[in-house]
């Protein structure tokens, strides 16, 4: 039986928590919350999961062999220090932190201390992602641009760019992570950003609602990313359109729309990506074999580092070059 405990009582903990219910030999034995009332109300819907309001209690009491991290960006550090202090193998939930000062150091800890690793950049799994790769192999890529359009979640910590890191660094990320898994390593950046619309409607708004960023791959490509959170719920747009010598290529939220030869050929995605990253995770824990594991802390880290130049390059408004 692999025994798993959750940091973190909302959503995504949810998600998590149903799929790994449902897998054989999995047994979801704590859930850790910022208070222990948040963890008993998660945990009443799960039958035998004991609740904790303290991180170091549940893992001095329970006896687990992975645990899951599923809290905002600021909140990460010093919950990954202490599960590779302990050897805990873990998955975590993007991004790994609003900037690099906490992730940095955790990688040095896992490079010190080696454990295995998962970070929730799902969209990797995905039957059309698989699609992708395959069709770019088979084509002279040129550039790519991508969009995350939507509204603004209703969380205060993601209105604060202390604590959400702003969208591009904890939303857009995902599209960030899939243009290095397709296309390669990034160069530099350079981003503008603005705040048009959301700081009239919320109060204490320090994240733009607008930005669009250009990517310099080290192989000469070449991409663009825009994204927004002013737009109603109903009108979101995501994706990615891939420029080829044979046709464009559309990766959608749960399909591949290839334009090839004059025909179009449409692909839906069968298998939910949660399950599968899910599931190569456990597997690596049971056995050790990591091959399954799509994004580790390491590579992800690297997402980061393309998101957080980004930043920086909105900031002072100039080209800023990736960090080896």
């Amino acid at each position: 039986m692999v025994t798993i405990g959750i940091i973190g009582t909302g959503w995504f903990s949810g998600i998590h928590a149903n799929i790994l219910s449902e897998m054989e030999g999995v047994k979801v034995k704590a859930i850790c919350g910022t208070s222990l009332e948040k963890a008993r109300t998660f945990a009443s819907s799960y039958g035998d999961m004991t609740p904790y309001g303290n991180l170091t209690q549940m893992l001095d009491c329970e006896k687990l062999d992975a645990v899951y991290i599923c809290v905002p960006p600021f909140a990460h550090g010093d919950i990954e220090s202490e599960l590779v202090a302990r050897g805990i193998p873990f998955l975590v939930e993007k991004p790994l932190s609003v900037d690099e000062e906490a992730p940095s150091r955790i990688l040095d800890e896992v490079r010190k201390k080696p454990i295995i690793t998962s970070v929730g950049y799902h969209f990797r799994y995905k039957n059309s992602v698989d699609l992708l790769r395959n069709e770019l192999r088979e084509s002279t890529l040129g550039m790519a641009t991508g969009e995350w359009m939507g509204s603004m979640p209703e969380v205060p910590w993601w209105r604060n760019r202390q604590t959400s890191g702003g969208q591009f660094i904890e939303q857009t990320t995902h599209l960030v992570d899939l243009l290095r898994y397709t296309m390669g390593e990034v160069k530099e950046v350079y981003a503008s950003y603005a705040n048009t619309y959301v700081s009239t409607q919320y109060e204490g708004v320090t994240v733009p609602d607008v930005g669009t960023v250009s990517l310099k791959f080290t192989n000469g490509l070449i991409a663009n990313l825009s994204n927004t959170c002013i737009i109603p719920d109903e009108q979101t747009k995501i994706g990615i359109n891939y420029y080829t010598n044979n046709g464009v290529i559309h990766l959608g939220p749960d399909s591949l729309e290839l334009f090839k030869n004059g025909e179009k050929h449409i692909m839906e995605d069968v298998d939910n990506p949660y399950v599968l990253e899910n599931k190569a995770f456990i597997h690596a824990v049971r056995t050790g074999d990591t091959s399954g594991i799509l994004s580790t802390y390491e590579d992800a880290f690297k997402t980061l580092k393309v998101t957080v130049a980004a930043q920086v390059s909105a900031d002072s408004g100039q080209v800023v070059k990736v960090s080896e």
